[in-house]
């Protein structure tokens, strides 16, 4: 089977737009690992797309906030200011899907999804010794997560835990049968890794090939409406610059 698996997409229309296009025939089924909502000023319609295309789905932690599934003590109050807009922006019958989402791990075949690690959906792998024990507890070989926005992820073999590391440019990895991995497709609408563009992976699981994409998309489009709803200016100004 032939996946697309994306991640926080944030509200941003105009990067999961980018995303499709770029695409087009090239995947069976699309996976999200969470964050539908949030920073972004599109949450209805990205929740739409998702009910109508994504076969599966989990929870980020923006959606749990969006839809008063978990408090805001632990945003920062840009976040706080975004989450309320999203909150009394989104129609009853998004509110009532978003809340209805399931919390990883998710399996899928023989693989997951998780949003933060498999340990806690809230928690974020951005270092190696967090990634040595998530893979303690992995539920399968390979589990694509996402939470930080950082596309790559890790890998595991023996004793040994390594970073994969990813570009602007496309990237491939040939998944090894002796190695567990943790692999981040990256954030489609809010990328902090220096890379502005949006970010996502096609997953080959029958030949057992990930790879890793960017696409570029309208960044003054998402600015100018993320400004004209009146959410916090720097919500627009980092997706310019990916962070």
């Amino acid at each position: 089977m032939r996946y697309l698996v994306i991640s926080d997409i944030h509200a941003n229309w105009e990067a999961l737009e980018a995303v499709l296009e770029a695409t087009k025939g090239q995947y069976s089924q699309i996976l999200c690992c969470g964050d539908l909502i949030g920073y972004g000023a599109d949450p209805n319609a990205v929740v739409e797309w998702t009910r109508e295309h994504c076969k599966i789905v989990i929870r980020g932690n923006h959606d749990k906030a969006g839809v008063t599934l978990a408090d805001l003590e632990w945003f920062n109050p840009v976040a706080q200011i975004a989450t309320v807009w999203t909150h009394r922006s989104l129609t009853p019958e998004n509110m009532e899907y978003v809340a209805a989402l399931a919390q990883g791990p998710m399996p899928v075949e023989n693989f997951s999804l998780v949003h933060g690690s498999p340990l806690n959906e809230d928690e974020y792998l951005i270092n190696i010794p967090e990634a040595e024990e998530a893979f303690a507890y992995q539920p399968s070989q390979v589990v694509f997560f996402g939470h930080t926005h950082v596309q790559g992820g890790f890998a595991h073999h023996g004793n040994q835990t390594s970073r994969i590391e990813t570009g602007k440019d496309s990237s491939t990895l040939e998944l090894d049968s002796g190695t567990a991995y943790l692999i981040n497709p990256g954030s489609v609408g809010q990328p902090r890794d220096d890379h502005p563009e949006a970010a996502y992976v096609l997953f080959d699981s029958e030949r057992q090939v990930v790879v890793y994409h960017r696409a570029p998309y309208d960044v003054e489009k998402a600015q100018a409406k993320i400004r004209g709803v009146g959410l916090p200016g720097v919500l627009a100004d980092r997706l310019a610059i990916g962070r």
